[in-house]
C-alpha cells in the first residue's frame, strides 16, 4: 500500500470518529434573516413568521429611502392581539417572547400617496430548537475519561457561535446605516444643485431685465435730446 493510500485510509478513519452516529443532532444553527423590499405609496405590506412555545423573536427595522423615511409598524399575535404598533417612524427594535402560531407584522405606507419607501428588517429566532439539543447525549458513552465534558465543550462552541451571530447582526445593521446615510446624502446632492440652477437661472433673467432696463433709459433721454 503506497503512501498516499495510507493518507485516505487514515482521513477516512478520522472522519467516521469524527462525524455523529446517523440521526444525531447537531449543534443548532443561528436562526436569523434580513430582507430588504421597496413599499409603494398606499400599500401595506405583511410577513408572517410561524414560532414555537418558549421562544423569542426579536424585529428590527429602518426605513433607508423615501420622503420623510418613516413608515406605520404592528406586530401581531397568533391570537390576533397588536403587541407594538408605531406610527410614522424611521426605525425600531422589538422582541417578544413567543408562543405556538404564526406572528404577523406589517409595514404601512398608505398615509403616503406619492412617494415609496424602500424598508430593511431583520429577524432574530431564539430559542427555536432547544429540545434537540439533548439528543446528542444519548450516543455519548465513556466521556468519563475526558478532562473536558462535552457538556462544557458545547457551551463553549454556543457562546462563540451567538457572539459571532451578534457580530453578523451588527454588521447587517451598519450596512443598514450606512446605505440610509448614504441615500438622504444623495437627496441633499441633487436638491443642492436644484437650487443652484434656479438660482443661476434667476441671476440670468435678473442680469438681462437690468441691462435692458438702463439700456431703455439712455435711448428715452437721447430721443428727448432730439
Amino acid at each position: 500500500m503506497g503512501t498516499a493510500s495510507r493518507l485516505l485510509l487514515l482521513l477516512h478513519n478520522l472522519l467516521l470518529l469524527l462525524l455523529p452516529p446517523p440521526g444525531a443532532f447537531g449543534f443548532v444553527p443561528s436562526l436569523d434573516s434580513d430582507f430588504t423590499f421597496t413599499l409603494p405609496a398606499g400599500r401595506k405590506e405583511c410577513f408572517f413568521q410561524p414560532m414555537r412555545q418558549g421562544a423569542s423573536l426579536e424585529v428590527e427595522y429602518q426605513v433607508l429611502d423615501g420622503a420623510g423615511l418613516d413608515i406605520d409598524f404592528y406586530l401581531e399575535s397568533p391570537k390576533g392581539e397588536i403587541l407594538v404598533f408605531h406610527q410614522r417612524k424611521s426605525d425600531g427594535v422589538h422582541t417578544v417572547e413567543t408562543e405556538d402560531g404564526d406572528y404577523m407584522f406589517c409595514f404601512d405606507n398608505t398615509f403616503s400617496t406619492i412617494s415609496e419607501k424602500v424598508i430593511f428588517f431583520e429577524l432574530v429566532l431564539d430559542n427555536m430548537g432547544e429540545g434537540e439539543q439533548e439528543d446528542w447525549k444519548k450516543y455519548i458513552t465513556g466521556t468519563d475519561m475526558l478532562d473536558m465534558k462535552l457538556e462544557d465543550i458545547l457551551e463553549s462552541i454556543n457562546n462563540v457561535k451567538a457572539r459571532l451571530s451578534k457580530s453578523l447582526q451588527i454588521q447587517t445593521l451598519l450596512r443598514a446605516f450606512e446605505a440610509r446615510d448614504r441615500n438622504i446624502q444623495e437627496s441633499n446632492f441633487d436638491r443642492v444643485n436644484f437650487w443652484s440652477l434656479v438660482n443661476l437661472g434667476v441671476m440670468v433673467v435678473v442680469s438681462a431685465v437690468q441691462v435692458y432696463m438702463l439700456k431703455s433709459l439712455f435711448e428715452d433721454k437721447r430721443k428727448s435730446r432730439t
